[in-house]
Order: structure tokens, then sequence, then C-alpha cells
């Protein structure tokens, strides 16, 4: 089996890919509906639109030739507010094998690259093996509160990571 590559910037079909994973794998283990992948798919359609890689990184983790994850970090408001860390997802085949890691990797040495200061990401409680990884890389949870930002009640938790 060939090694998952990384590939950076936009690539046809991935915003349908990635749109998919997320509203598949929060359908199924969160009971998310369609308010969360039109938020997704949306966000990330926008993001990709004004993408701008002077400031921005999207990267996707393609394995015989299919998306199975991904990372974004959105640098619009880098400056004051920090980079986003956004629609950090693998596919359920290749978790645990280290990709989320690389995918990680990426993110915050492009941040390290830019300059920026801090970098910070939404989530909600419950998704341990993703908070396990921003732990690693330093990330530490800021804020926690009820709240349904992805269209159902969760306790909704910020982390942040400063570089």
């Amino acid at each position: 089996m060939m090694d998952g590559i990384i590939l950076k910037g936009y690539r046809p079909g991935v915003i349908g890919r990635l749109a998919e994973l997320h509203a598949t794998y929060y359908y199924e283990n969160w009971g998310f509906d369609l308010f969360f992948e039109a938020k997704v798919a949306t966000e990330l359609s926008e993001f990709l639109s004004r993408y701008d890689e002077s400031r921005d990184g999207f990267w996707a983790l393609s394995l015989n030739r299919q998306i199975q994850g991904g990372i974004a970090i959105d640098g619009i408001k880098a400056m004051t507010d920090g980079a986003h860390l956004r629609w950090f997802l693998l596919s359920p085949e290749v978790r645990g094998r280290g990709f989320g890691h690389r995918l990680m990797e990426e993110a915050i040495s492009f941040c390290k690259k830019k300059d920026y200061k801090r970098v910070y990401l939404h989530t909600f409680e419950g998704l341990d093996p993703a908070c396990h990884l921003y732990g690693k890389f330093g990330f530490e949870l800021v804020q926690q509160a009820e709240g349904m930002q992805w269209g159902k009640k969760v306790i909704e938790q910020k982390f942040e990571l400063n570089l």
C-alpha cells in the first residue's frame, strides 16, 4: 500500500470530500445533521475561494488517490486574533497511523514560518484522540461553555497554542 501524500492547496473534489468526511463522522458519532454539513461545506468553500498562500495554509491527505483527511490554517486574522486551525479530520480508515501528526506538523510549521504568535481552534468535549494530539503539540484549553455553533448542543472548547 502506498504511503499517504500530503497535498498543499486546493485540489478538485477536496471541498466535497472533506465535507463528506465531516458530515459522516459527526452524524454517526454525535448526531450532527444537515446544518453541520452545510456549515462545513459553505465555510470551507468560502475559505478556499479567498485562499491566499501568503497567509493561509491548506493540506489534504491523499492515500491511494483518495482524499482521506485535511487541515487548514486560516490566517486572515492571524495578526490580531491568531491563526485559526480548522477542518482537521481523518477518515476512520487512516486513523492511528501517524497521518494526523503529519498534518498537524505541516500546519504548525507553516504558522511558525509566518511568524504567527498564536494558533487557536474550536472543538467540543468528547473528541479525546484529537484533544490528546492538540496537547502533544502544546495547545491548552482556554475556554469551555455549552453552545450550539455546530447545530447541536455540546460543550464547546477553545484551545490555543502560543508560538
